[in-house]
């Protein structure tokens, strides 16, 4: 018996853990602008808080600029207010119609700070998929025992699930490598 189902399973949390961090990646800030960069901003509208992107157009006219075009009119002091108190180091400028966030040049210091951010984020993603591992050889082995199989075949899944981790480790420190590009690139 081969114990492909966990082997699959495993991956699938492989998968997702690489999700995660390309997720942390998009609000890890670039030299250029991304309207991953406010998306998640809260914003006081129609008697609630919502995030940026539920009552507006984000788009990209320039490179060093964000353009953020309301479907109310009457939203935009809230979104400026929004954006104000989200301290993104950009003040919103407003002609009444759309609003604009010019990004400034990141320091020497904030991009070595940031690509240090996103080490960090990688480790991480590291140490949830190696925690992964750990507990989908400790079940194999567990249902190994309790089935009777043979030692040889839990051993080969613990390899298999080993490569695994190995091969989504590589795709993350890429990832990393990418981002770390990315940033660094004046």
């Amino acid at each position: 018996m081969s114990f492909e189902t966990e082997i699959k399973d495993c991956s699938a949390k492989f998968d997702k853990a690489l999700g995660s961090l390309a997720h942390d990646f998009k609000h890890i800030r670039t030299g250029r602008a991304s309207v991953a960069m406010i998306e998640h901003v809260q914003v006081d509208a129609y008697g609630s808080r919502m995030p940026i992107a539920q009552c507006a157009g984000l788009s990209i006219p320039e490179p060093a600029q964000i353009l953020i075009k309301p479907w109310d009119k009457g939203l935009i002091k809230a979104i400026e207010k929004g954006l104000t108190e989200a301290q993104l180091g950009m003040m919103p400028q407003s002609d009444g119609v759309v609003i604009r966030l010019q990004v400034p040049a990141l320091s020497s210091e904030r991009r070595k700070q940031l690509a240090s951010e996103a080490k960090e984020a990688t480790e991480k993603c590291k140490v949830a998929m190696r925690n992964l591992r750990r507990d989908v050889i400790k079940a194999i082995e567990t249902k190994g025992k309790a089935d009777n199989l043979p030692e040889d075949a839990t051993k080969k899944a613990s390899e298999k699930i080993s490569e695994l981790l190995k091969q989504y480790e590589t795709k993350a420190e890429s990832s990393l490598k990418e981002k770390t590009d990315d940033i660094l690139k004046f």
